[in-house]
């Protein structure tokens, strides 16, 4: 799920406005740094390593690190400066846990880069700032670290140059975030959230109309009996999962509308708790923005496995943010990220629930039937040509649109229960 981005974007529906795709000016909240919430990042260049037999046949030497200890931190992934090269290998590391002192096992590291993107052409693509990249990992509180990566058997593509391995540590949760593993809270809120809120409050499906209509992001279809539009969920804010303002861009740039949904999930790994996510999220925002080199976080909407929903890519829940989620296909989508990694595993149901009840209310602010059709045009991918137009699900998996695993087997199975579920909940 990776996304070119330079330093902070944001994607969420549209309202009926047909705004440009071009930055806005005075519309970002004003820059802050939370001191309890500051982070920081580790950058290590990695070193050729000793060749094994295996190695030599396959023509490359390895790089990694060898075992060290480190500065605490909670994430990791690898970043290189040619965001076009592709790792074509395998990425393992290994970790110390702070509590324990054990040394676990070797883990693989998702090695994705280009299927995660700004749209080719875009000022976020082409800012200069934007670097290659695998997806991070989620390995918790840590001070100890082992890389080793490899070329692919067979493989004629070098592995890339000047790879670093970037250790992040969140930093400590703000006042009031990281109870995520309480679940969902219980609804019947209603009116605006108040401005710095840690939530926006579940609504009604009436309230949620009324407040759509109101605010002027409800796109009412002439020929409809009446907007087909879910409850508003639950989210949590930026401030709620304790974003960091400063690291960054101040501009939003918007699409004209949200026609899709994509589902991807993190491949941040499932080693987390709920009351975690918070930190999973600050992790995977700072490794995008501060080591991928990318606007913001990739995604507009974050899930974790309790059902909780937090707000990504700042500019608006409700508008229609461009995102850098899915390579070719972000302008008038959404992208929806559920904490984890599906490929084996099976979604929480907790989790599959909460993104059929915000594609409800998401597609349902656009008119979209979550069961439906729509078509996209290509802006260029490793699937579908420019300008090609291509029929989508309203709620897709990452991998309509790019050649990837993403959002794993597991998660993409769920798809047809979701657009059923969120279906529904729009009352269709």
């Amino acid at each position: 799920m990776r996304g070119y981005l330079a330093s902070s974007i944001s994607v969420a529906c549209a309202a009926a406005l047909a705004l440009p795709l071009t930055l806005t000016t005075g519309a970002a909240a004003a820059p802050h740094r939370a001191p309890d919430v500051p982070g920081s990042t580790q950058s290590l260049p990695l070193r050729s390593l000793a060749q094994t037999p295996s190695d030599r046949v396959r023509g490359a030497a390895p790089q990694g690190l060898p075992r060290r200890a480190v500065e605490p931190f909670s994430l990791l992934g690898l970043v290189w400066e040619n965001a076009a090269a592709e790792l074509d290998g395998t990425v393992e590391v290994r970790t110390r846990a702070v509590a324990t002192g054990a040394w676990t096992a070797w883990q693989q590291v998702e090695t994705h880069n280009g299927d995660h993107a700004a749209d080719p052409g875009t000022a976020e693509s082409e800012s200069g700032r934007v670097r290659g990249s695998t997806a991070p990992l989620w390995v918790g509180a840590s001070d100890g670290v082992e890389v080793r990566v490899r070329q692919a058997d067979g493989s004629t593509t070098e592995l890339p140059e000047g790879m670093r391995l970037e250790l992040v540590d969140p930093g400590d949760d703000p006042p009031a975030a990281g109870n995520g593993a309480q679940g969902p809270a219980p609804g019947g809120a209603t009116g605006r959230t108040p401005v710095g809120g840690l939530e926006i409050p579940e609504l009604n499906q009436l309230d949620t109309e009324a407040e759509a209509a109101a605010s002027g992001d409800l796109v009412v279809d002439a020929k409809a009996a009446k907007p087909y539009i879910g409850a508003r969920p639950r989210i949590v804010t930026r401030k709620g999962w304790g974003a960091d303002e400063s690291l960054r861009e101040k501009s939003f740039v918007y699409t004209s509308t949200v026609k899709a949904a994509f589902v991807h999930h993190s491949a941040t790994g499932n080693n987390y708790t709920c009351a975690q996510a918070p930190s999973v999220i600050r992790s995977m925002y700072r490794y995008h923005v501060k080591s991928s080199g990318w606007r913001d976080l990739g995604y507009n909407f974050a899930v974790d496995k309790c059902g909780n929903i937090y707000e990504g890519r700042a500019g608006g829940v409700a508008k229609p943010v461009l995102g850098a989620h899915t390579l070719g296909f972000n302008t008038k989508s959404t992208g929806i990220a559920v904490l984890g990694t599906y490929s084996s595993s099976n979604p929480p149901a907790a989790a599959v629930t909460a993104v059929a009840k915000l594609t409800a209310w998401k597609l349902g602010l656009h008119g979209i039937n979550p069961k439906g059709k729509v078509t996209l045009t290509s802006g260029g991918s490793g699937k579908y040509a420019k300008g090609k137009k291509v029929a989508m699900n309203a709620v897709a998996g990452h991998r309509d649109g790019f050649v990837t695993d993403c959002p794993g087997s597991r998660l993409y199975g769920k798809l047809g229960t979701i657009r059923s579920a969120s279906a529904s909940y729009q009352g269709r």
